[in-house]
């Protein structure tokens, strides 16, 4: 395999470091999408038993348009999100590099 430089391995304190800022970051971009698609549900299901409707395929459309119409409120939010942790990653890659 081609190396441009040597990396020196990473101690098991930033790997783990690192892990948790991917998981955190991870689960902070999906929580909002997560928690609107649960609610959307809720309602709709409560919607279901009051009047007795019982189509399986009602939930659905009213979930992904609540959840489309939150993807495109938080985009701004997102991607400065996934932007910070991105410069995180390589500022760590830079420190590790030296």
């Amino acid at each position: 395999m081609f190396v441009l430089f040597p990396v020196p391995p990473m101690t098991s304190a930033q790997l783990a470091s690192i892990g948790r800022d991917l998981l955190l970051t991870a689960a902070l971009l999906s929580l909002p999408a997560i928690a609107v698609s649960l609610l959307v549900g809720l309602l709709v299901s409560v919607f279901q038993a009051v009047t007795s409707l019982q189509e399986q395929t009602l939930s659905f459309a009213p979930r992904i348009l609540a959840v489309a119409i939150t993807l495109v409120a938080l985009l701004p939010w997102s991607l400065q999100v996934a932007s910070a942790f991105a410069v995180r990653m390589f500022t760590h890659l830079l420190e590790a590099a030296r």
